[in-house]
């Protein structure tokens, strides 16, 4: 599976090969019993249950952690198809500083810190802090001025 970045159009694979515990075979998982079975001091032998168990929950968490982070992904990519809809539209929501902004959606950016809708007036707003989008051809010529939206004028007939 590749993502593709909205601003480059550059795809970038996305790892889906297990690691750590998750990276476990049934036949590595049997391996590592039967090392702890022939390792083990005969006089005091160890508990297998107690190993299975223990093995057996640390797969889960493994299992857990891959799980949360493909999801991260799957959200990520989610924002990425909703942001990209929101282009052309205006949009209300909170800037990186916290403050309130509305413009023109004109492109979309993925970081570190999430998925950003770039207005035309230049500021940047998280696709979480995103509260509102307006199809512009609802506003009146006023209201498409406070936004940052050119207008063209309207051309009267003599």
């Amino acid at each position: 599976m590749a993502t593709t970045s909205a601003v480059s159009g550059s795809q970038s694979p996305v790892s889906s090969k297990p690691t750590g515990y998750s990276a476990l075979t049934s036949e590595d998982f049997t391996k590592i019993i039967i090392s702890e079975l022939a390792n083990q001091d005969p006089l005091s032998p160890s508990d297998t249950n107690a190993l299975l168990q223990q093995l057996s929950t640390i797969r889960s968490i493994q299992s857990d952690i891959d799980l949360s982070d493909k999801l991260k992904t799957l959200v990520t990519e989610n924002q990425l198809a909703s942001a990209s809809n929101m282009i052309g539209k205006v949009v209300g929501g909170l800037d990186e500083e916290n403050f309130r902004v509305i413009g023109q959606a004109n492109s979309v950016s993925k970081t570190k810190d999430g998925v950003f809708l770039n207005l035309s007036n230049g500021s940047r707003v998280n696709m979480n802090d995103v509260d509102g989008v307006i199809d512009p051809s609802q506003l009146t010529e006023e209201e498409k001025k406070a936004a940052g939206i050119k207008t063209t004028p309207t051309e009267t007939k003599p």
